[in-house]
């Protein structure tokens, strides 16, 4: 598959997701207080809440956010595993002037993170 299938395939499954299965799996991938950054919340608790059934579910923006960061861990994990996947999640990244993908999915830079993800899974970035 090319990387423009795999975006999006990656977007119809996470796009498929419960609130709550989609921030469980990112908690469990990445911890609650990743999260929570990503996510633009201040409550590093938040994220388990929105992990279970019957919980708060994440307003819009927060989810916006948790949608992208699911798509581009299923694209890094996917291709590098998940120990890559998360390195990928917290390191500077040049893509992104230095700011690790997290960061950058909390400030809103989507297009730029989902580019960075991509260049890093068809081997362009090195």
């Amino acid at each position: 598959m090319t990387v423009v299938n795999d975006a999006i395939l990656n977007h119809t499954k996470t796009v498929r997701l419960r609130p709550a299965e989609l921030a469980r799996q990112l908690v469990a991938h990445l911890g609650p207080t990743l999260v929570a950054v990503l996510a633009g919340v201040r409550d590093r608790k938040l994220p388990h809440k929105w992990a279970n059934e019957g919980g708060p579910t994440p307003r819009a923006e927060a989810l916006q956010r948790l949608q992208v960061a699911h798509r581009a861990w299923i694209a890094v994990a996917t291709a590098e595993g998940e120990d890559v996947a998360r390195a990928w999640f917290i390191g500077a990244n040049p893509r992104l002037d230095e700011v690790p993908p997290y960061v950058a999915i909390r400030d809103g830079d989507f297009n730029k993170v989902m580019a960075a993800a991509a260049a890093f899974v068809d081997g362009t970035d090195n």
